[in-house]
């Protein structure tokens, strides 16, 4: 097992957020006979504070206290609170080192990482590649973004291998952590108004991903990502690269469809395989690359190729991703709440049906909207051109989409509400029509979530006349 502090004085390991990541990581602290503090400055919820309390973790909400927080040994700080944030600051500046929940699970377990970052497509990725390894009987773990913390599992329910889905946000704060596979899904504008509007402050955390990887490590990238294809050349890692695309560039592509069969070809330096793509359980260009690079994964983890085919073709999906909300009165719904920029918004977009070759008229209702994150919509307006007959905004200040999109498509309206969206969208709508959820932006300006965003919306149309 790797091993944390070798002094003899219990180090002082104080944690910046009281849900999932920090409270595991405070549990495994205290595990380890550190001495533990937590802070939080809003409300931890119950749950929480239970485990806290049963832990016997001192811990604090509703504020922080500087006294209790500066004498630290070392801060495990929440992915959601920023860099920039003054108490950060004041740690930083008195040379403690700010480390993530990840980095900090990592020194006290020898288990297989498998790391998936992307700024579209990594929960899917990362909730295949789990079920892949689960339906194979790998004793795996689910940590990160999704799954439960990986210092809780780590501390008490630990594995031989972990997958793990990584934000920016969490790689930030990564440091020795060490991905035994990486994947990247791709990379476009996102979160930028925490990389103070510099896309290359977040391609650069983003590639943290391959820090400290050796040659037996393996780096799982989409081809033809610009931005990851530009990266490259900056950047080094000796992981082996293992790179899929739609169709195969040239002899290092490890992962294609065939042209001629229209078959889903895999290859490692152990093992090619190939499936019909007709078989995978999730439709659309951005879900072949998510089943690529998922079947890449679990190849390079020496599972069975019949397991790795089987798990492909019956995987369920994600709630809030392309998720089907209900069919009313000949229209389809579907809750993309889980679309939170442009991009995934364009993977959306490309997915829905091509207008009406009869009488050429498109056949999606987009609902967009929330809390813009420095959105550039130029992205998608070439396939609003083509699909889309109406958008309906939806957030407390729909101006920047109203002024874009107000002269692109036929209707437009401005709603402030999840009823009045959908009320609208039922008005526009007429059979063979797609009403699609997929909103380019954070929810909070409506919603507590974008599952809150996503349930509000299925329950909105569940309550649709019928």
């Amino acid at each position: 097992m790797k091993s944390g502090s070798t002094d003899n004085k219990p180090a002082r390991i104080v944690i910046l957020g009281g849900g999932e990541s920090g409270v595991g990581a405070a549990i495994l602290a205290k595990d380890r006979g550190m001495d533990v503090f937590l802070s939080d400055s809003g409300t931890i919820s119950p749950r929480y504070k239970d485990m806290l309390v049963a832990e016997g973790i001192a811990w604090e909400e509703g504020g922080h206290t500087p006294s209790l927080i500066l004498n630290a040994s070392e801060v495990i700080k929440s992915p959601g609170i920023p860099p920039t944030a003054p108490l950060v600051r004041d740690i930083v500046e008195r040379g403690i080192p700010v480390i993530s929940e990840i980095e900090f699970a990592g020194r006290f377990t020898d288990a297989k990482m498998v790391c998936i970052t992307g700024s579209n497509g990594k929960t899917t990725t990362t909730l295949l590649t789990y079920h892949i390894l689960r339906e194979a009987g790998i004793d795996a773990g689910l940590a990160g973004n999704v799954g439960k913390s990986l210092a809780l599992q780590v501390a008490r329910d630990p594995h031989e291998v972990y997958v793990i889905e990584l934000s920016s946000f969490q790689l930030e704060n990564m440091y020795s952590f060490k991905a035994n596979v990486a994947v990247m899904m791709n990379i476009t504008p996102d979160h930028l108004d925490r990389y103070d509007y510099e896309m290359q402050n977040y391609i650069n955390a983003k590639f943290r991903i391959i820090n400290n990887m050796t040659s037996s490590d393996a780096f799982i990238y989409w081809e033809d990502d610009p931005v990851i294809k530009a990266q490259l050349e900056r950047v080094a890692t000796e992981a082996r690269r293992l790179p899929f695309s739609e169709h195969r560039e040239d002899s290092l592509t490890a992962a294609w469809t065939d042209a001629e069969d229209e078959s889903v070809i895999f290859r490692t330096p152990s093992s090619e395989w190939s499936m019909p793509r007709a078989d995978l359980a999730l439709n659309g260009l951005h879900n072949l690359f998510n089943s690529m690079a998922a079947g890449l994964s679990a190849s390079l983890l020496h599972v069975r190729k019949d397991d790795i085919r089987r798990a492909l073709a019956d995987f369920e999906g994600v709630e809030h991703r392309l998720e089907p909300a209900g069919t009313v009165a000949g229209v389809r719904y579907i809750n993309d709440s889980k679309a939170t920029n442009v991009n995934s918004c364009w993977y959306a977009l490309e997915s829905m049906p091509a207008p009406d070759p009869a009488d050429g008229q498109p056949k999606v209702v987009l609902i967009l909207g929330g809390k813009d994150k420095g959105n550039d919509y130029s992205e998608i307006l070439p396939l609003v051109r083509r699909k889309v007959k109406a958008i309906v905004a939806m957030g407390l200040h729909n101006e920047k989409i109203l002024d874009f999109f107000g002269s692109e498509v036929p209707v437009i309206r401005d709603t402030h509400s999840i009823s009045d969206a959908v009320a609208a969208c039922h008005e526009l709508a007429v059979p063979g029509d797609v009403v699609l959820l997929s909103p380019c932006c954070a929810s909070f300006d409506l919603f507590s979530s974008y599952e809150d965003r996503g349930r509000q919306f299925k329950q909105q149309v569940r309550d649709l006349p019928r």
